[in-house]
């Protein structure tokens, strides 16, 4: 598949794809989900989509012909919350409401291992480690958990937040967990020992989303204290607070080149900012309705796509801000994740 890719899920029975800015409308309907779909991802080389719904299920389609390759159906028992892909494209990892983590064989469709249980409440976030050796999992019910994909083993329980953890990510290196929980604080652990490295403390509120940069050297988070802040990694140290955004902010991320970073908020705007002068670096952009709960950057760091609860995807220039199509419509609860296909 050429050109930038975008897919978006909640309309009951139908996920959407849309490919821009060459086509900039909607390419297929993807029918097969009886309920909302809650998250969707591509995978590495661009050929597949995976996407995970209240309907209790996890699809494989193809974005070319819309044909729907495998149903993942037996399995999670309430709705699916987070998915994701291993960087070989071999594998699908899942986290549900009903406290569980699966994990699928992309090819066959089949569930491998049995469920990584452990947790006592919803598995509110799910990721694989660049090098595809763990998976890092993060619950409401205020622990972090490291699992070995190979055998199902969990390898760390990882005890320290106070409330619920909201969103987990690796370093590009694969050894270090960055973790954003309701208890307002930002932590790093050794993905290896499962030490705790660092408490970062600056946010007021809930942190709802962190990242890392694709150097591993900065940490960058986003907070219902309206605030994006950006850390030092490997000594914790803040090193500026974003300000702009008059309420929550729900997602942050970098640009692959490291130049830029992305916010999305509950004031309906999405912001972009230079990671070096840490400054605004033009106008809100503005076209969303209601809370823009979901932002990424393409590959090239050249297109954003953010989701929203107002059931519409909007791709933008990041270079301008110019948004470059009418707002891709249809569904019927929020948008609540966004992607760009890998390089």
């Amino acid at each position: 598949m050429e050109g930038i890719v975008a897919v978006y899920g909640d309309q009951p029975n139908e996920l959407p794809v849309t490919r821009g800015p060459e086509v900039p409308t909607i390419m297929k309907t993807l029918h097969g989900h009886s309920e909302g779909v809650n998250c969707v991802a591509f995978s590495p080389d661009s050929k597949w989509i995976v996407s995970g719904s209240d309907d209790n299920t996890i699809r494989l389609w193809d974005p070319e012909t819309g044909e729907q390759l495998r149903l993942f159906l037996k399995g999670h028992e309430r709705p699916v919350r987070s998915v994701a892909l291993s960087p070989n494209s071999r594998h699908v990892l899942s986290g549900s409401d009903d406290k569980t983590i699966r994990l699928w064989d992309l090819e066959t469709g089949e569930q491998l291992l049995a469920p990584l249980e452990g947790h006592e409440r919803s598995v509110q976030s799910v990721a694989f480690s660049p090098n595809s050796r763990h998976v890092v999992s993060g619950s409401e019910d205020k622990t972090i958990r490291l699992w070995d994909p190979e055998t199902g083993e969990q390898l760390q329980l990882l005890k320290g937040h106070g409330r619920s953890v909201r969103s987990v990510a690796f370093s590009p290196d694969s050894r270090r967990i960055v973790s954003g929980s309701d208890d307002k604080t930002i932590r790093l652990w050794d993905a290896k020992t499962g030490e705790q490295l660092q408490a970062l403390e600056g946010h007021e509120h809930s942190v709802w989303s962190v990242a890392f940069s694709p150097d591993g050297k900065h940490i960058v988070s986003g907070s219902d204290d309206n605030t994006i802040r950006l850390w030092d990694a490997k000594t914790g140290e803040q090193l500026q607070a974003l300000e702009g955004h008059e309420h929550s902010v729900w997602s942050v991320a970098f640009s692959p080149d490291r130049r830029r970073i992305v916010s999305g908020s509950d004031d309906k705007t999405i912001r972009l900012w230079d990671s070096e002068t840490r400054e605004q670096l033009q106008p809100p952009l503005r076209g969303h309705e209601s809370s823009v709960r979901s932002v990424a950057f393409s590959p090239d760091s050249k297109w954003i796509v953010s989701g929203s609860d107002y059931h519409s995807i909007r791709l933008w220039v990041a270079e301008t801000g110019q948004q470059l199509q009418v707002p891709l419509e249809g569904h019927e609860r929020s948008v609540q994740s966004v992607a760009f296909p890998p390089a």
